[in-house]
C-alpha cells in the first residue's frame, strides 16, 4: 500500500476526532491520574470572541497544529529511510536505468497524436509585398541596375580603419602647444549626409543669438557728482542734469493741462440748457409758410427725361483720328530731341549723379548712427513704455562730510530691476493692483455695542 500525504493527513484527523469524542465520555479514564473528569469537562473549548488580541493569545489552542507538524516530520523521515534502503535491497542491472517513480510516469506525455501545428507562427506580415520587392531587385540586379540605397553606400568615402592613429602628446609635456577647448571645434570625419541623417551633426547656431540685446553695461557707474564728498563743479553738473530732467517733466504736465483746459465762457447756463430741452417741440411759422407757398414753373423738372447725345459723322471721326496720330508723332519727335540734348549734357548728368550718391551716403550714415543710438535705448517690448528711474541727487546743504553721516538713498533691488528693463532683458512692468472680489461687511460685536 502506497502512503500519500492526503491519506496520512485524513487518518490523523480522524484519529484526533475519535480521541476527543472518547475523552468527552463520562466513563473514560485517562492515562494521567492527576486529570479528573471535572477537569476534562472544564477544559472544553470556551466560546470567546477572538477579535481582540488578548483573547486570541490566551484561548487559542495550537496543540493540534503542533501534533500535525510533528507527524508530518516523522512521515518525511520514514520516506527518506525507505528511499535510502531501496538500492540496498535490489540490485541494478548493467546498462539499464533505475525504475522511475509513479508520479513521473503519470506526468509523462503518452499520447501518440502529434500536437497541432501553429500556423500563425510561420506567417510574416507583408510577406507577399516583400517577396515581390525581392523578385524585382533580383531582376534589376540581373539587368545591371543598382538600387539607390546601394548606390549611396558605394559612393560613401571609405575610412581607412587599419591605419594607425596619430599618437597624442602627454598632458604633462610642458613644451606642447596651448589647447583651448572652447575656441576650437571638433572636425567631423564622417560624411555630412550621414551625420545629418543620424542626428550627429550639430545644428548651426544662429548669429542673432550671439548678439546682445543692448550695448549698455550691466552696472552703470554714477557720475562723479554723486559721491558722498564730490567736487564742486562735478556736483553742479549733476544738479544741472537733474534740473533738465525736471524741466522736461514740467513741460509734459503743462502740455497736458493745456490740452485738457476749456473756456469758461463756453460753459452751459440755465438759458442754454432750457433752449436745448425745448428745441424741436415748438413749430416755427416760417417753415409752415414755405411749405404752403406755390412752386414756380421754372423749378419744375421733367421726370424720366433722357439726354440723347448727338451722333458723330464720318468726317468728324477721321478728323479726330488724324489729330491723335499727329499728337503721337509730336511726342516721339520730342523724345528724340531730348535724347539728343542729353548727349551734350553728360557732364551735368555726371555731377547730378555724384551729388545723389553723396546724399545717399550721408543718409546711410545718419541711419546707421540712429540705429547705433537706438541700441543704447530700451525697445518697446510690451504694452507699457519704459520709465527711467529718478536721479538720486543731494543738494549742496544735504551733502555729508563723512561716510558715517551719509544716509542711504534708493533701493538696490529697484536699481537692478530697472537695469534689466533698460537692457531689453525683460519688458517694463508695473505692480499688479489688488482688486477685492467680495465687499467687506462691517459687523459690530456685542462687547463693542456694550461699550458704545
Amino acid at each position: 500500500m502506497i502512503l500519500t500525504f492526503e491519506n496520512l493527513s485524513s487518518n490523523m484527523a480522524a484519529a484526533r476526532r475519535l480521541k476527543r469524542v472518547a475523552i468527552s465520555q463520562p466513563g473514560f479514564l485517562t492515562l494521567n491520574p492527576k486529570v479528573t473528569p471535572t477537569d476534562l469537562v472544564s477544559s472544553r473549548r470556551k466560546r470567546v470572541n477572538k477579535n481582540k488580541k488578548k483573547n486570541w493569545n490566551k484561548y487559542s489552542d495550537v496543540q493540534d497544529v503542533e501534533e500535525f507538524l510533528e507527524d508530518l516530520v516523522n512521515l518525511k523521515f520514514c520516506f527518506l529511510c525507505e528511499e535510502a534502503a531501496e538500492p540496498v535491497k535490489g540490485k541494478k542491472r548493467k546498462g539499464k536505468s533505475s525504475r522511475p517513480l509513479r508520479i513521473d510516469l503519470i506526468l509523462q506525455h503518452d499520447s501518440l497524436v502529434a500536437p497541432p501545428k501553429d500556423v500563425l507562427a510561420y506567417q510574416k506580415p507583408n510577406a507577399k509585398k516583400l517577396r515581390r520587392t525581392a523578385e524585382r531587385a533580383e531582376k534589376l540586379a540581373a539587368n545591371g541596375v543598382v538600387p539607390r540605397s546601394k548606390k549611396r553606400l558605394l559612393n560613401r568615402t571609405v575610412v581607412d580603419r587599419m591605419s594607425k592613429k596619430t599618437e597624442t602628446e602627454a598632458n604633462n609635456n610642458p613644451e606642447r602647444d596651448f589647447y583651448d577647448i572652447w575656441g576650437q571645434e571638433t572636425k567631423d570625419l564622417g560624411e555630412p549626409w550621414y551625420l545629418q541623417q543620424t542626428r550627429k551633426k550639430l545644428v548651426k547656431r544662429p548669429e542673432k543669438l550671439n548678439e546682445k540685446p543692448s550695448v549698455l553695461p550691466a552696472v552703470e557707474v554714477i557720475a562723479p557728482g554723486g559721491s558722498y564728498n564730490p567736487d564742486f563743479f562735478s556736483h553742479q553738473e549733476l544738479l544741472r542734469e537733474a534740473h533738465e530732467v525736471e524741466l522736461k517733466k514740467k513741460k509734459v504736465e503743462d502740455k497736458l493741462e493745456r490740452q485738457l483746459a476749456y473756456n469758461k465762457a463756453d460753459t452751459a447756463t440755465e438759458e442754454t440748457i432750457l433752449r436745448e430741452q425745448v428745441e424741436g417741440l415748438v413749430e416755427e411759422s416760417e417753415e409752415e409758410e414755405e411749405k404752403d407757398a406755390p412752386k414756380e414753373d421754372g423749378e419744375e423738372v421733367a421726370v424720366g427725361a433722357i439726354a440723347v447725345a448727338d451722333k458723330k459723322t464720318e468726317r468728324q471721326r477721321k478728323r479726330e483720328k488724324a489729330e491723335k496720330m499727329k499728337e503721337q508723332q509730336r511726342l516721339t519727335e520730342r523724345r528724340q530731341t531730348e535724347q539728343q540734348q542729353q548727349l551734350f549734357q553728360l557732364r551735368s548728368i555726371k555731377t547730378s549723379i555724384k551729388q545723389q550718391e553723396e546724399t545717399t551716403q550721408i543718409r546711410q550714415k545718419r541711419r546707421k548712427a540712429k540705429e547705433e543710438a537706438q541700441k543704447a535705448q530700451p525697445r518697446r517690448l510690451g504694452k507699457l513704455k519704459f520709465q527711467p528711474q529718478d536721479m538720486e541727487v543731494q543738494l549742496s546743504d544735504e551733502l555729508a562730510g563723512s561716510l558715517r553721516q551719509l544716509k542711504p538713498e534708493g533701493s538696490v533691488l529697484m536699481d537692478r530691476f530697472k537695469s534689466l528693463q533698460k537692457r531689453n532683458l525683460i519688458e517694463p512692468r508695473e505692480r499688479a493692483k489688488f482688486k477685492r472680489r467680495l465687499k467687506v461687511k462691517y459687523v459690530e460685536k456685542r462687547a463693542f455695542k456694550e461699550i458704545s
